[in-house]
Parts: C-alpha cells; structure tokens; sequence
C-alpha cells in the first residue's frame, strides 16, 4: 500500500478497535505504528474518512467511523496487525468484467492498489465499500488478469 493509503487504514483500524477521544490520542497511536505525521495532517486524514465522535456508552465523546457497524470493535491486535489481512474474499470474471469482493471498508484501498500497478489488461476500477469491479480490455484473458491480481492481491488462490 501506498503511505497515505496505509495511513488511512491503520487510522480506521486504531478507530475501530479503540476508544480514542482526542487527535493527540491518535497521533500517539499512530506513532506507534509507525506513522509520523502533523495534526493537521491527521485532521484532513478525519475529514476525508469521515470520521465523526459520538458518545459511548460511558457518556465519553469517541471517535467513530461512519457506518460503525462496518467496523465492530476488536480488541488485543495491533493496527498493523490487522492491516497485514487486505480483505479479500473472491474474484470473479465475466466478458470484460471482473469482480472482486472484499470485507467491508477494503474495496477502496485495495483498487487503490491496483490502479497503482498499472495493469495492461485493465482499463479502470470502480470501488464501493466491499465490491471492486474491473473494466477489462477486449481479448484480456481471465487468466492473465488474475495472474497480474496475484501480485497485488497475495492470498489469491
């Protein structure tokens, strides 16, 4: 992944399994993974995720992702740990079309990843939260594609 690409991950990831009040909390977080940025970069990082704060259930204000459901609370990994998992779940081809699910919230960064490749027989994806699909050229073969997949997406079989 891309830096911005995995900042933003490990930022959902951190969220979703911790209780974060603050920017200074997740910049620490952040740090600890690895991640060495600005406040005000990590502002625009909320901004552009969305990322509101809510009361939990102990009246503390918290941050959360929208469609929270999409990311239940795990407790006892890392953020990097959980990143090493891209989400994939299958692949599916038909004519010029191709279709990859994903776990919710994956779809995005995971096509960021393929357009970033550069792939010959791929003319563009499309992402929503859980499904990429692929715009293939005329005459691309299943099999190369998936081939060329293989080398973004590793635990294609």
């Amino acid at each position: 992944m891309k830096k911005k690409a995995s900042r933003l991950e490990a930022i959902k990831m951190i969220i979703s399994s911790k209780e974060i009040g603050s920017q200074e909390e997740l910049l620490r977080e952040l740090a600890g993974e690895g991640f060495d940025l600005t406040q005000a970069t990590l502002s625009r990082d909320l901004k552009q995720l969305k990322v509101a704060k809510a009361a939990n259930v102990n009246g503390k204000y918290i941050y959360v992702l929208p469609n929270d459901i999409l990311y239940k609370r795990v407790t006892g990994q890392r953020a990097s740990e959980m990143m090493m998992s891209n989400g994939f779940i299958s692949l599916s081809f038909s004519g010029n079309i191709t279709v990859i699910r994903t776990r919710p919230g994956y779809a995005s960064s995971l096509a960021y990843d393929i357009d970033n490749r550069e792939g010959e027989d791929i003319l563009g994806t499309i992402a929503g939260d859980d499904t990429i699909m692929l715009v293939l050229r005329e005459g691309a073969s299943p099999e190369r594609v998936k081939g060329f997949l293989k080398q973004v997406i590793l635990n294609i079989a």
